[in-house]
Formats: C-alpha cells, sequence, structure tokens
C-alpha cells in the first residue's frame, strides 16, 4: 500500500488503495460518494438533496477564542457549501481539554451560535465535554448538511470541457492568514505597522460561505456553475488537479491570470512558501460554462469577493497544463503542503520571531 504522508491529509493513492474499496453497504440513494478532490457527499432523502460533510472542530487559544470559533465554523461550512446548497442542519461533538475555562467555552459557543444563525444554520444535535487527553487545536468533530432540489447541487461530474476556471481571492488565504494571526509582531517588525494591519484582515477571508452561495445565483449546470471546491491542503495547484481528477478531464491554468491579495506574496516570501501549493481555506475554485463566466464574476464583485477567470478544463486526453512565464508546464498534485513544516519551525522560533 503506499505510504501514509508524514503530516496533513492522505494522498490520492492511498485514499483509492485503502478508504475508496471499503465504503460499507451499497445504497441506491447515494448521489455522490467519496471521492478524492470532492469536499461533500450528496444523498437523496424524500426527494431532496441532502449534502454532507465533516471535519474536526478546530479551536486555537493563539486566535483568541472568538475569532477561533468563527474560524471552527466557517471552515466547517466552506466545505458543504461548494454542493451549491444553502448550510442548514449542524451537528456537533466537542471533547475539550480540561484547561478550558467556562468563560471561554462560552465565548466559542456564543460565537458558534451566531455564526450558524447568519447563515440559516440549525444546530440540532451534539456532545460536550471535558476530558483528560484531549487537546486543542482538534477539540471534536462536527457533520453540517446543506438541503435543496435534486436539479440544484453541483459536482464534479457535471464538469465539461470549456467550462472556465474561476478562482476567487487567490492563492494562500490560509497559510497567510493564520501567520498573520500567530506571528503579529514579527510580520509588523519586518514590514511596518500598516502592513501587519492589512495582514491580520485576511484571517476572515478563510471562508467561502459568502461567494459559493452567490455564485449560485447564476444559475447552475448547463445554465451556470457546474462545480465549486475549496482549495484547502495543497492549495490552489492541488486543488484544480483534484478537480479535474475527479471530473475526469484535464485543465489548462495561466498563472498570471490568477488574483492574488495584498500581504499575501510579501508573507510567503518572509516563511519561505510557495503560495500556489500552501494551504488556502478560503479560496474558492469555481467551474462555469463559459456563457456564464462574465456574470459570475460581476456577482461575485458585488459581494466584494475578488475573482478571476485563469483557465479552463479540457479534454483528457489533453491533460493538466500550467502556463506561467509564457511557458508550459506539466501541472502535478504538489502531494506535500508546505505550509505544515513552516508553520510548525516558525512555532519553535515562536519567542524569537515575536521577540
Amino acid at each position: 500500500m503506499a505510504k501514509l504522508p508524514e503530516i496533513g491529509k492522505i494522498s490520492p493513492e492511498v485514499f483509492n488503495e485503502l478508504i475508496f474499496p471499503r465504503l460499507g453497504a451499497v445504497n441506491k440513494h447515494i448521489l455522490v460518494g467519496p471521492q478524492h478532490g470532492v469536499d461533500v457527499g450528496i444523498v437523496e432523502i424524500g426527494g431532496k438533496a441532502v449534502a454532507m460533510t465533516s471535519d474536526p472542530v478546530f479551536i486555537v487559544p493563539e486566535y483568541g477564542f472568538k475569532r477561533a470559533a468563527w474560524f471552527a465554523t466557517h471552515i466547517l461550512t466552506s466545505d458543504v457549501v461548494t454542493s451549491g446548497l444553502p448550510p442548514t442542519y449542524f451537528t456537533i461533538d466537542l471533547n475539550l481539554p480540561l484547561s478550558m475555562t467556562e468563560v471561554e467555552l462560552t465565548e466559542v459557543w456564543e460565537t458558534i451560535h451566531e455564526e450558524s444563525k447568519k447563515m440559516g444554520m440549525a444546530i440540532v444535535c451534539g456532545h460536550t465535554a471535558r476530558y483528560d487527553n484531549c487537546h486543542y487545536p482538534m477539540v471534536g468533530g462536527a457533520t453540517v448538511l446543506a438541503v435543496g432540489g435534486l436539479d440544484e447541487y453541483v459536482t464534479p461530474k457535471f464538469i465539461k470541457p470549456g467550462d472556465k476556471i474561476i478562482i476567487t481571492k487567490g492563492p494562500a488565504i490560509e497559510a497567510v492568514g493564520i501567520f498573520a494571526a500567530m506571528f503579529p509582531k514579527y510580520i509588523t517588525r519586518k514590514f511596518g505597522a500598516d502592513f501587519g494591519k492589512r495582514s491580520e484582515t485576511i484571517f476572515y477571508k478563510m471562508s467561502v460561505v459568502k461567494e459559493a452561495m452567490a455564485a449560485v445565483k447564476i444559475g447552475v449546470r448547463d445554465n451556470g456553475v457546474s462545480s465549486m471546491h475549496d482549495a484547502t491542503e495543497c492549495g490552489i495547484w492541488g486543488g484544480i488537479y483534484e478537480v479535474a481528477h475527479a471530473a475526469g478531464l484535464g485543465a489548462r491554468v495561466e498563472k498570471e491570470k490568477i488574483i492574488v491579495e495584498d500581504c499575501v506574496p510579501e508573507i510567503c516570501e518572509l516563511f519561505r512558501i510557495d503560495p500556489y501549493k500552501s494551504i488556502s481555506e478560503g479560496t474558492l475554485i469555481i467551474t462555469c460554462r463559459e456563457h456564464k463566466s462574465d456574470k459570475l464574476i460581476e456577482i461575485l464583485s458585488r459581494e466584494g469577493v475578488k475573482a478571476s477567470v485563469c483557465g479552463e478544463m479540457v479534454e483528457s486526453k489533453k491533460g493538466m497544463t500550467l502556463v506561467a512565464n509564457g511557458r508550459e508546464h506539466k501541472l502535478e498534485h504538489p502531494i506535500v503542503d508546505p505550509f505544515w513544516k513552516a508553520f510548525y519551525d516558525a512555532l519553535q522560533d515562536y519567542k524569537n520571531l515575536e521577540g
């Protein structure tokens, strides 16, 4: 069997060899089952499409508990909205460390409640307790469900050659958002107070809920958006590769056409990571029928979301192509996200960085 990675998500090889052949009972109501590079599963229940996703509850005290709870809620919800359906139900299991206080839990839970309420998402069940040997940042798990019509969801199987690839916000949103939250003094010392303040605003871009719900307003499938994918581990290059692989197609991407947010190049260079290979929760990869691509950019702009058309899906025989600096290269999956090593190296040097 293929080897497990030292850190981060399993590789496509491990998924295909270990996970995919062992999926329990067969059920005819599954519309979208587990696939590497697809953020949700979708089933038919009572004539409705129900999309669902599960993830850890990720609470980082160093962010501040209010900001940490915002991040946790949006990380969880950002996957399910890539179905094109609105987040509807939320179940959550909190296995908290003994060090967590009542005041801290109150701040976390009130934030989860408020963010869920804004999204129209009801919390329906869960489990909350403190235990020994439970530690931050992964303090439990949650499942989010989105409900809509059978003709309203999107998934890579609806992609066709010629669909345009649209990227929101650009590369390394999560990597830079986390670095800015964890090492604000270091970044300010390197680039100045104004840059430091601007960089900290990237934290609240680590969500695709707003743009995913806006995107499907133009229509879905043959009338607009065919798929959406949140560029998490391995960033934009990994995300585009995964979308194309799930669709059974190729892709052609032009690097210079991808939008880049303020502060991202400087912080990625400072921590020595490739932004296009780095974790980027908050970057939405959208495939869209060509005749609706301009309308999609217009709608996203009205929502205050930067986006650009940077490529298109092609026949599988044409493969994966990355155009950079006027030259064509083979687009490959990065496999290992460079953020994690850079982040843990920075944590080890924390006192020196923030001193």
